[in-house]
């Protein structure tokens, strides 16, 4: 950053400590140095005022640096285990629900359920339980409402944070936007303050998790400590989502995703780092929809029948990993170590000096992080992210293991896998991690996480009834 972009009081600081700097260097018996001793010992005024000067620089320093963001404690909602959606529940469905008019929807659907990487353990929405297993606007509700309230009861357990000091509510849902605001359902059902600060994102798909940390980030960084605590719920609606017609890439849909919502708190008061979890060091969002076949690469739609669903196109995986490359472009200085930065660097420079013919290298971002919480979308997605980052087995295998326990939970999909790692116990004070999670625009979005403590097991880690049984083979 040049120096005349800076604010003036930061100006002043650089160019009043840099001087002072160079005063100390000078060897103590150097003219210059006894001189400006003698001068400062024999005008007392001047002295005092130079005195009050650094004290108020330092002063302005330290009350204009950025506030640190720490995630207090989050929480995944662990559906009652009557609501598993097994092969055989999800096959019976189809065929009870059938209103196909061949036999190829049903086979499709059995094809890509089987080669999704789910198991038989994930969850589906209340509808499907019901007799006459139709998708309405209560059944949505109903949905909503029991992962978004019992995801944030266990997080108000666990933190001792009151309602009352709860500044700011940030909810996204990508493909429900009811009236009143699914915010709205949270200040009522907790009793919240009137003056708290809500905020309701949607159609942003399986991003809006990370994004809407990154909203709570910027918040939190620029409010003063005028707000303190943002709760923010992260969860998607299946029901009014599940797709009826005969389109295949909209059907695709129906067989990955699954019932899923996570909350979490986020703070910025100092006194609460000690109980926290994690320090946010790094957010980064990027926005490729000015690309068309990116924008369209996972659209809602209607079909030639009129039937409303979203297509996940062929495209899609290449979308992501176009996409990806360019992200971590403007990642990578930002995290990277300087040995990983400069070979990067000259490959860069070989590519363009050979004409493309030297593709230039993928830096290993495992020197940068301990942990990378991959976005599980689907098993093709890992496939890709695995294929353009150079990530083994090892480092991909949280996201799968979460694909093939939970589902495609969108939103709240990297919640799931951070609950993995520490259900695994691998994870512990000072080690960084990277949650990476794409969206329907085209967005990509990271956030970098630093372990402030070594975590301790927790009652409601939604992999506590099963993590002895992971990984498993696929």
């Amino acid at each position: 950053m040049e120096l005349h972009s800076l604010p003036i009081y930061h100006r002043l600081q650089i160019i009043f400590f840099t001087l002072l700097s160079t005063t100390f260097l000078l060897h103590a018996t150097h003219p210059i140095a006894i001189v400006l001793i003698r001068f400062l010992t024999t005008n007392l005024v001047i002295t005092a005022t130079m005195t009050l000067s650094i004290t108020f620089l330092l002063f302005l320093h330290f009350r204009s640096r950025p506030y640190p963001v720490y995630l207090l404690n989050y929480s995944c909602f662990q559906p009652p285990s009557h609501r598993k959606c097994t092969y055989e529940l999800a096959n019976d469905f189809v065929l009870h629900q059938s209103r196909f008019t061949t036999p190829e929807p049903v086979d499709f659907m059995r094809n890509i359920y089987l080669k999704s990487g789910l198991g038989n353990e994930t969850y589906g929405p209340p509808f499907m339980f019901e007799k006459d297993q139709t998708p309405t606007m209560k059944n949505a509700l109903q949905e909503a409402e029991e992962g978004i309230l019992s995801a944030v009861d266990s997080l108000l357990l666990k933190t001792l944070i009151s309602t009352e000091e709860i500044d700011v509510v940030i909810v996204t849902c990508g493909g429900f936007s009811p009236s009143p605001s699914l915010s709205s359902l949270i200040v009522n059902h907790y009793k919240l303050r009137s003056d708290v600060k809500t905020y309701n994102l949607s159609g942003m798909g399986c991003s809006s998790g990370v994004l809407s940390i990154d909203l709570a980030y910027r918040l939190l960084r620029g409010s003063g400590r005028k707000i303190k605590n943002a709760l923010v719920v992260i969860t998607e609606s299946i029901t009014l989502n599940w797709y009826d017609g005969e389109e295949r890439s909209m059907l695709v849909g129906n067989c990955i995703f699954r019932v899923g919502c996570a909350a979490a708190l986020i703070t910025n008061d100092p006194s609460r780092r000690s109980s926290s979890k994690m320090e946010l060091t790094h957010c980064l969002r990027t926005h490729h929809g000015a690309d068309d076949s990116a924008y369209h690469a996972a659209f809602q739609e209607e079909d030639n029948k009129g039937i409303t669903g979203v297509s996940l196109t062929k495209d899609l995986i290449r979308v992501a990993g176009v996409n990806l490359r360019q992200h971590i472009k403007i990642l990578a200085p930002r995290v990277l170590p300087l040995t990983q930065l400069l070979g990067y660097a000259y490959s860069g420079v070989a590519n363009a000096v050979s004409g493309g013919q030297m593709k230039p290298i993928m830096p290993d971002f495992t020197t940068a992080f301990e942990h990378i919480c991959v976005h599980t979308g689907g098993k093709a997605v890992i496939e890709q992210v695995a294929r353009v980052m150079k990530f083994s087995d090892s480092v991909t295998e949280p996201a799968r293991m979460s694909l093939n326990r939970f589902g495609n939970t969108s939103s709240s999909l990297v919640f799931y896998e951070l609950a993995y790692f520490e259900a695994k116990g691998r994870v512990k004070k000072g080690d960084k991690m990277w949650m990476l999670a794409f969206g329907t625009g085209f967005k990509v979005g990271s956030l970098v996480w630093k372990w402030v403590k070594d975590p301790k097991p927790e009652y409601d880690n939604p992999w506590n009834d099963s993590i002895d049984r992971y990984p498993v083979k696929m």
